[in-house]
């Protein structure tokens, strides 16, 4: 009977460990580090005169990558989205995602996630805040950055409690529009052409079927927005590169 128990004992330790193993694993990858290492280690080098531009964000560019490809090949974008994933996430791997890929440029795009509290309780201050950090990041490692809106919503159907989300995400791109402003950053409002034309402030159901994430007739609509805006950051970045290797700083701003 001893050695019965002793053996049942044995068996749920090793259950629980290999749970408890599990479980570990899952919290270490918190922030989604090797949902794109392996294509990452297999991305080639920016080719020169061919600028890279990374998309950093959550489902929304995920998505656009799966039903737009041809957008991102095309251009020389590499999507780096992840479902689900809050500013802070986004932070946690900018380094991996982003400023190890070399690229000329990141597009930002961060907030929805934090509004429908995917990761706990929404702090407004907390989410600009891993926006700026985010921004600081690239600029520090000569990475141009275009800031980009919140795209509209009026609820998520995964957080039916949160009713205030048009409230939050409209005062949230406030504070990224000012930021972007103040620091000559380009930035794109995706919010105005797409928000709907009444109190609900929702996103226009012509571009979107769950409320959230767009159709592909959204992201037409946002790739013309989201191009002018890379181009006017590549260009500043070319036109700052040129004037710091020249002797007269005339041009410089």
């Amino acid at each position: 009977m001893q050695m019965m128990m002793h053996k049942a004992f044995y068996l749920l330790s090793l259950v629980a460990m290999c749970l408890g193993t599990g479980v570990l694993a899952e919290a270490q990858d918190w922030g989604g580090l090797q949902r794109f290492a392996a294509a990452n280690a297999a991305l080639a080098e920016p080719v020169d005169g061919q600028p890279r531009v990374v998309l950093m964000g959550d489902s929304i560019t995920e998505e656009w990558l799966r039903l737009r490809p041809d957008f991102f090949s095309s251009n020389g974008y590499v999507g780096r989205g992840i479902s689900g994933q809050v500013s802070a996430q986004m932070l946690v791997r900018f380094r991996q995602d982003v400023i190890d890929l070399h690229p000329s440029a990141v597009v930002i795009n961060a907030g929805t996630n934090d509004v429908a509290e995917n990761q706990g309780p929404y702090s407004e201050d907390f989410a600009f805040g891993n926006i700026v950090s985010m921004t600081e990041l690239a600029r520090a490692n000569g990475i141009a950055v275009v800031l980009t809106s919140v795209l509209p919503a009026a609820k998520f159907s995964w957080r039916p409690a949160i009713t205030d989300a048009a409230d939050k995400i409209a005062a949230l791109n406030v504070r990224i529009k000012d930021y972007a402003e103040a620091q000559g950053i380009p930035y794109v409002d995706y919010y105005t052409p797409m928000v709907v034309s009444d109190p609900s402030r929702a996103l226009n159901p012509a571009y979107s079927k769950d409320g959230v994430h767009p159709v592909p007739a959204g992201y037409e609509v946002m790739e013309p927005l989201v191009k002018e805006a890379i181009a006017t950051a590549l260009a500043a970045a070319s036109q700052d590169a040129a004037c710091q290797s020249s002797s007269a700083c005339g041009c410089c701003r």
